[in-house]
């Protein structure tokens, strides 16, 4: 009974880190919206502001950091306001294709990351499962056909921090109270982002209509929602687990494109779709076949 409850369990929390992406890839057409006439640090400063009041106002103002969780906490905001700048600065030199490709490789750092900081052993099927997520990615996110340009370097390394804040999250955050955890990030990322904005960018924006409703939805669904859906998640959910289950944010967000944005799908990109499905499927089962193995020893007497 132990094995059958821990398996609905993960279950549960991947479920947690599925909506997630789904809803992170929903987001991109807000940010699209925003992106003409909303300078990036004013856009991430003021969204994750509205997160951060309104997990506020959900908690009833009571949620408190612990004393020992702090510094994952400050960790975390500056990992999310890194990444999210690095991601829109290399946005202004590369295409949204090579961004969204080279942010995905955060999936394929994150083992890395796991060896080198929590000794880790990674197993050979975890490789082959994040590799295709890799490549499937790619196909995605390009086509199949990839022009290298100077922010890819800013992609990069954002996507460095990505994989930094998702190590953080799952290492550390799973031992703070969730909505905590989350205004904490919030907050910092909105202070940095905000400060940002006003030395560098306001009042050479007069921000529209759509980039607003771009604010307002991103504020509260990607933001005060995905993340703390990802915290939620990550408090069970494997890291690696993670990784994968967030690469199919950008097969949502070709999907919502199509949807909303009447974006064509080409064959190479339904195909790196199908990969990317198949990496989960993959290392699922190897999970799978893993708690079949054990749960004779668990529930013997």
């Amino acid at each position: 009974m132990q094995t059958a409850s821990a398996s609905s369990q993960r279950i549960k929390y991947d479920g947690f880190l599925l909506l997630a992406s789904l809803i992170w890839g929903s987001g991109f057409v807000a940010q699209r919206a925003a992106a003409d006439s909303m300078g990036s640090f004013t856009f991430n400063g003021l969204r994750f502001l509205l997160g951060f009041v309104i997990l506020l106002v959900v908690s009833g103002f009571k949620k408190r950091v612990e004393k020992g969780q702090w510094r994952w906490v400050i960790l975390a905001g500056f990992l999310l306001f890194g990444a999210s700048a690095l991601q829109q600065f290399g946005l202004l030199t590369t295409t949204a294709a090579n961004a969204g490709f080279i942010t995905s490789l955060y999936v394929v750092i994150i083992p890395f990351g796991l060896w080198i900081f929590a000794r880790q052993q990674i197993k050979p099927v975890i490789w082959a499962g994040v590799s295709l997520a890799a490549v499937g990615t790619l196909l995605l996110s390009t086509g199949g056909v990839y022009d290298h340009a100077v922010g890819d370097w800013f992609e990069l390394a954002g996507a460095f921090l990505w994989a930094g804040h998702v190590l953080v999250v799952g290492l550390y955050g799973k031992h703070s109270d969730a909505l905590a955890f989350s205004i904490g990030q919030f907050g910092i990322a909105a202070a940095l982002n905000l400060i940002s904005a006003g030395l560098l960018e306001w009042g050479n924006y007069t921000p529209s209509p759509e980039a607003w409703w771009g604010v307002l939805y991103s504020g509260i669904f990607p933001v005060s929602i995905a993340f703390t859906l990802q915290v939620l998640g990550q408090r069970r959910a494997p890291v690696i687990d993670a990784a994968l289950i967030f690469s199919l944010e950008a097969v949502f967000a070709a999907l919502f494109g199509y949807w909303l944005l009447n974006e064509d799908l080409r064959p190479a990109q339904l195909f790196g779709c199908g990969l990317i499905l198949a990496a989960l499927l993959l290392t699922q089962l190897q999970s799978f076949r893993q708690r079949v193995k054990v749960r004779p020893a668990v529930e013997e007497p």
